[in-house]
């Protein structure tokens, strides 16, 4: 098992270094004479913890002892087989009882519903504590997965905007894009930039830094539009649509131009730091148009000061891609890690403290040197990096729809493989123009109809004989209550 139960304390020397480091916020070391508390937390990797969030707070509050609880242990043991992640996350909250507990948004709101979490809306009542200026949206995705209430907050998220060479642009005529771009644009313009010259040399219209097939782009621009092909609530395929056919025209059509980056070789597969940001068109001033996180900004600082005849661009952002259908919100902003208490804490007081600070103006003003977390929360410190203003990644209001992430347990994991393979065949015969892309799209839903039942009915089946073995195992435990006691007491013993 590999839970993680050493207990960080940090020295008056450490935490004077961190004063050091911490200089310009507002809050002063806690009393050393207030009482000892103690705090376990829930979260993947105990180093990172602490590197993160946990030294910071020490030195805020160095009168809290913190324990980490790995949920490493949660993905060990199972031998590879398919689990089921959300029932594998309650169990394991069950039986460490952690007072902080560290979750992600496809599981948020089920720990919220089931009474796992604390809500924190009195909490934030009672100490008057400030949330004005958290990006709203963030603080409503969380509202409306907690049935209207607040039951975590995340201090960092994630996001995605159009980022373009302004230079290449201006080059070849092509007029910039704007605000609210949605791939249909993006694509659009893409076409307009020449698609001669040889591979180590030509520029591409659009594309990322690993390339981007057609089943790839496909999805890019469904997941903008807020299409699924699978319903998990009436286990039903849709593909064969006008939606969904549309959807493929548009990345069939940008990729017969030549105008995406798609490597046939797959791109960079290893090699120097100097090859490696060469296979990297974008950063390398080759590709007109790509979309992607924020990390887009720390590659371009990177690489200016990696390599020494590095031609730098003028670089543009712009919001999206956005639905057409809603040119005011994005379906890409996404969060990383949400914090809430568990319900039945004896440590919540230390635990909403905790909380409070990871997400507070302290914590940013800190955080915002750096592009290692992602985008903070905490609006007004994430301004700009390395000259480029961050704003255009707050443009958009971010949309969640209520079952975005509810009910994707029920469809097994293994289904996708299948359904990826399916589709990739079929997309294959279409460019190859041995069908159609009606046809494919035909078969496609019929094929991966067929493999979700069957997926389904498996899991079901395994699922029967899962609660047949626990049936005789409790019967067993029965019959021999006095072994079972035994074991629980000298488990608690050692525990101890």
């Amino acid at each position: 098992m590999l839970k993680s139960k050493l207990v960080r304390k940090l020295t008056l020397t450490a935490m004077a270094s961190l004063m050091v480091i911490a200089a310009g916020c507002s809050t002063g070391p806690a009393k050393e004479s207030e009482t000892q508390r103690s705090l376990k937390v829930m979260f993947y990797d105990e180093s990172y913890f602490f590197q993160q969030y946990g030294d910071l707070f020490a030195m805020k509050y160095p009168n809290t002892e913190i324990e980490v609880i790995s949920t490493q242990s949660i993905y060990s043991g199972n031998n590879g087989e398919v689990m089921d992640y959300n029932k594998a996350v309650r169990d394991f909250i069950d039986k460490e009882q952690p007072d902080v507990v560290m979750v992600g948004t496809d599981n948020y709101d089920k720990l919220a519903n089931d009474g796992k979490l604390m809500e924190l809306d009195t909490l934030i009542e009672r100490d008057k504590y400030d949330t004005e200026t958290i990006y709203p949206a963030l603080l409503e995705i969380l509202k409306e997965k907690g049935g209207g209430k607040l039951y975590g907050l995340s201090p960092t998220f994630g996001g995605s905007a159009v980022f373009y060479n302004a230079d290449l642009f201006k080059k070849h005529g092509v007029e910039l894009p704007h605000d609210g771009m949605s791939w249909q644009d993006i694509l659009d313009l893409a076409r307009r930039f020449p698609t001669d010259g040889d591979d180590k040399t030509r520029i591409y219209g659009y594309g990322t830094n690993y390339g981007m097939s057609l089943s790839m782009l496909a999805q890019n621009i469904s997941s903008a539009e807020g299409l699924t092909a699978v319903n998990p609530g009436t286990k039903k395929v849709t593909l064969n649509t006008d939606s969904w056919k549309r959807v493929y025209k548009l990345a069939l059509d940008a990729i017969d131009s030549k105008t995406v980056y798609n490597p046939k070789d797959g791109g960079f597969m290893g090699g120097s730091m100097e090859e490696y940001y060469q296979s990297q068109l974008f950063l390398m001033g080759r590709m007109a148009i790509t979309t992607g996180d924020p990390y887009i900004l720390q590659n371009l600082k990177e690489v200016k000061s990696s390599l020494k005849d590095y031609k730098p661009f003028e670089l543009g952002m712009v919001s999206g891609p956005v639905d057409p259908a809603d040119p005011e919100t994005t379906r890409s902003v996404y969060l990383y890690d949400v914090f809430g208490i568990r319900a039945g804490s004896p440590n919540a007081d230390a635990a909403w403290d905790f909380i409070k600070f990871i997400n507070g103006e302290d914590f940013a003003k800190i955080k915002s040197r750096t592009m290692n977390n992602g985008l903070l929360s905490r609006m007004g410190y994430n301004k700009e990096f390395d000259g480029h203003s961050l704003d255009v990644f707050y443009k958009l209001k971010p949309k969640v729809s209520a079952d975005m992430y509810s009910r994707t347990d029920e469809i097994p994991v293994e289904f996708y493989s299948q359904f990826q393979q399916i589709q990739d065949r079929e997309l294959a015969f279409v460019q190859e123009k041995k069908k159609s892309l009606d046809e494919a799209l035909k078969t496609m839903e019929q094929e991966s109809q067929v493999a979700l039942d069957k997926a389904i009915k498996d899991k079901e089946a395994n699922a029967g004989k899962e609660g047949k073995a626990e049936e005789g195992s409790g019967d067993a435990a029965t019959s021999d209550a006095g072994s079972v006691n035994v074991t629980e007491t000298e488990t608690e013993t050692v525990t101890e």
